[in-house]
């Protein structure tokens, strides 16, 4: 779930609508990202790549080594000779064959890096792609229409064309720079991009008991496991036997999937929207049954029933609720609607009864019922029953659904199935204040009530006053909305349980983990005082198995007496050795740093805080608004949120000092210790993310400054020191760059999360470079 949160912090969930986002002035203009997404209505003109001779240039360099060349010759009109000649005249290297598993998990970046450059036709054919499912993947991959800006540039078709004259002598430039910026002696080990998902799914080298904990469950999303459609192509296994044997090794007990209920069941009205249900159902059989061999349950997310085009309702009129643009809800107080949400649930878990559970989202995210975006006055119907008898109905039906499935499975031969069936975990997501006190006493006894742990905190940072939604390391739950609903769960009898983000947040989502321990471990001492019942360890990201943050919130719930250090130095001295007590300094060195992160929603939703350096600079404004964790552009305005201009760059500048200065102190520390093979590799793997977050931060930074220096040039203001300090800021943005390059060459789990795929590659840190360079050279000059 990407996450919006309310305006101290929401999450993605409530981004599409919620009062929240309205108030906190974060709601995405109120498009809406469904079918028929790519429409003239929104027609733009797209932004410029100056350091490139022509966007024919730019199309070949974006695509490099992540679209098969005869593709890139077959989209252009050219000949595959001539696509290989143009990358070469641009010093790239010779293309590396593209996977069939690489292009099945980069279809995100790919259409990330060619938003701006082709038509919609063009990205269809690029991707080998019908209209439909290019559709469909930009409403439910993790609502990637919005990570886009809701809104598709109006790119004129990129054709083949020979260039001479000045493109030509720009193609030798470019040349020029990368051989002087990226000289072929200074290459490193390199690893391929998604060498991780080998990996991890291979089996552990040693045989690794899984860790046991007293929460119960703890379950986050798989590290690599694909968004949008996950049970459809059975050739790209989500959970392979390695990698679920290393989830039981890191804590966890769960993972969770997200799905689509008229893909995985029968649509009763229009039954061509589920084609291939049966397919995926079997596959979600095979997986639960698999999973279940390593000690790891399947969770679903059910956040049901989808909105219908207003066109379904002339054929259907009784069952319209609460119109959206050209959806309307399903109406769930309608009696055939809730036959068909019980008889779907109950159809999945008669086939799957060893499902763990799902978790339901019931206002926010996809517009779903009524009361979902709090509109549901609009319902003759569910206007009466106002949102709590709702929600709280809603989530009965999803239980009775449940308990149904189970009966059909014993009446099918099984009647000796003893197991419980699945688990029905009720999220409190994007619920306004308020709401639980009249939901909670509604809901099924035998559910749980699940709460971002850390939603209204309130922080302090730079002196700006503000309060978390989600998404946060750098503050430390549980918050005060989190406490009040847990304590009306636990008076109505149900289950709690913490959500959280253990691993990484979209403070900073491109790397595994973020490597503040103390912060981490911190949290789960607290929810551990707060006697809660289990975790949901994260949304898409954060879910890295082999981090230390997972064990240490399992390290902390095995133990009722654990302190926050003993939990650290457990899980360093079985990583890292001799170096263990070195490492526990430097966390708490990470964790002090972190905690003066600039914390907004909006920061953490629209800075390139997950790209960095990877991020262009622009002479002059683009115009675009930054994307919620998609394209930062130059929105420093959005980027800063709630923090003025400086104390915003100040803080980032603190984070990433902070992390550079524990780093370096490490590094001197462990300086010729004595440590066995594995000790040092997972060392230098540690030692290696932790720099990339001080890179990241550091390089926002950067361009936020350069961003006001930009504009300052037409202020009359002294130019000569404003010139002087963007010389200096491109010249550092160069180093940032080049580095970060050699970090995600090394390491292919840098730059990437589940939901976003990789946010760059390193072309796009070449071309960052390229992108300096040009300005330094062409631009500052004449300013």
């Amino acid at each position: 779930m990407m996450s919006n949160k309310k305006n101290p912090g929401l999450s993605r969930r409530s981004f599409l609508g919620s009062a929240a986002l309205v108030s906190s002035g974060l709601l995405w203009g109120g498009k809406s990202f469904a079918a028929g997404a790519l429409t003239a209505r929104n027609l733009k003109l797209p932004v410029s790549f100056p350091h490139f001779p022509s966007r024919l240039h730019a199309f070949v360099w974006r695509n490099w080594n992540l679209v098969p060349t005869t593709k890139l010759a077959q989209v252009t009109g050219a000949t595959e000779q001539q696509i290989l000649g143009l990358g070469k005249s641009m010093g790239l290297a010779s293309p590396t064959p593209v996977t069939a598993e690489q292009w099945s998990r980069s279809y995100i970046t790919i259409i990330r890096r060619n938003w701006h450059l082709l038509p919609k036709s063009q990205l269809k054919d690029l991707l080998g792609w019908s209209e439909e499912h290019l559709e469909f993947t930009l409403q439910e991959d993790d609502f990637l229409y919005i990570k886009l800006g809701s809104i598709k540039p109006d790119c004129d078709p990129v054709k083949w064309e020979t260039l001479s004259g000045e493109p030509a002598k720009k193609e030798l430039w470019i040349n020029k720079i990368i051989k002087e910026e990226f000289p072929a002696s200074a290459a490193g080990k390199k690893e391929p991009l998604f060498q991780f998902v080998k990996d991890l799914s291979s089996p552990p080298k040693e045989k690794v008991q899984p860790l046991q904990s007293g929460f119960a469950p703890r379950y986050g999303y798989g590290y690599f496991t694909l968004f949008g459609d996950p049970l459809l192509d059975a050739e790209i296994d989500p959970y392979p036997d390695g990698y679920l044997e290393r989830m039981a090794a890191s804590g966890l007990d769960g993972t969770w999937m997200h799905i689509v209920l008229s893909k995985l069941t029968p649509f009763p009205w229009d039954p061509a929207l589920s084609k291939d249900w049966e397919k995926r159902l079997e596959n979600l059989r095979k997986l639960v049954e698999k999973s279940k061999k390593h000690g790891i349950g399947i969770y679903l997310y059910l956040n049901e029933p989808r909105y219908q085009p207003l066109a379904f309702y002339e054929k259907y009129p009784q069952f319209k609720g609460v119109t959206r643009g050209k959806y309307a809800a399903l109406c769930t107080s309608v009696p055939e609607v809730q036959d068909y949400l019980v008889d779907s649930i109950a159809r999945i878990v008669s086939v799957v009864p060893d499902l763990a559970g799902f978790f339901s989202i019931t206002a926010s995210e996809n517009p779903t019922n009524c009361w979902s975006h709090f509109e549901g006055a609009k319902c003759p119907r569910c206007s009466v029953k106002g949102p709590e008898k709702v929600i709280a109905e809603l989530n009965t039906l999803y239980d009775k659904g449940i308990k149904k499935g189970v009966e059909m499975y014993k009446s099918n031969g099984h009647a000796g199935y003893t197991g419980r069936g699945p688990r029905l975990i009720a999220w409190d997501w994007g619920w306004k204040d308020g709401w639980a006190d009249g939901i909670v006493p509604g809901l099924p006894k035998e559910a749980s009530l699940m709460s971002v742990s850390e939603w209204d905190l309130p922080i302090r940072r730079g002196g700006i006053d503000g309060k978390v939604g989600e998404y946060s390391i750098s503050a430390v739950g549980p918050g005060p909305r989190a406490k009040r609903h847990w304590e009306v769960a636990r008076k109505n009898g149900l289950r709690i349980i913490a959500k959280i983000q253990a691993g990484t947040t979209w403070e900073c989502g491109g790397v595994p983990y973020v490597p503040a321990l103390e912060n981490v471990a911190q949290h789960a001492v607290n929810l551990r005082g707060e006697k809660v019942s289990g975790l949901m360890t994260g949304w898409t990201l954060g879910g890295y198995p082999g981090s230390p943050n997972l064990e240490v919130v399992s390290v902390v719930g095995s133990d009722a007496d654990i302190s926050v250090k003993e939990a650290m130095t457990k899980v360093a001295l079985r990583r890292y050795g001799a170096a263990a007590h070195d490492m526990v300094d430097a966390w708490y060195g990470f964790s002090k740093a972190y905690r003066e992160f600039p914390y907004h929603i909006g920061v953490v939703y629209n800075a390139p805080v997950h790209s960095g350096p990877a991020n262009l600079l622009w002479e002059k404004p683009t115009g675009y608004n930054s994307t919620m964790v998609g394209i930062g552009y130059d929105d420093l305005a959005h980027w800063r949120a709630i923090y003025p201009e400086e104390i915003f760059i100040n803080q980032l500048y603190k984070v990433a000092d902070g992390f550079e200065e524990s780093l370096k102190v490490l590094r001197t520390k462990v300086k010729g210790k004595s440590l066995k093979a594995h000790e040092k590799y997972e060392l230098e793997r540690e030692m290696r993310i932790a720099e990339t977050v001080g890179v990241l931060y550091r390089s926002v930074a950067n361009q936020s400054d350069f961003i006001r220096h930009r504009d300052r040039l037409q202020t009359g203001e002294d130019k000569a020191s404003v010139k002087a300090r963007l010389k200096e800021l491109l010249n550092d943005e160069i180093k940032l760059a080049r580095r970060l390059f050699a970090l995600q060459s090394a390491d292919s789990r840098i730059g990437f999360e589940a939901s976003n795929h990789y946010f760059y590659v390193p072309d796009d840190l070449k071309e960052k470079v390229l992108n300096c360079r040009h300005l330094l050279e062409f631009w500052l000059p004449t300013v």
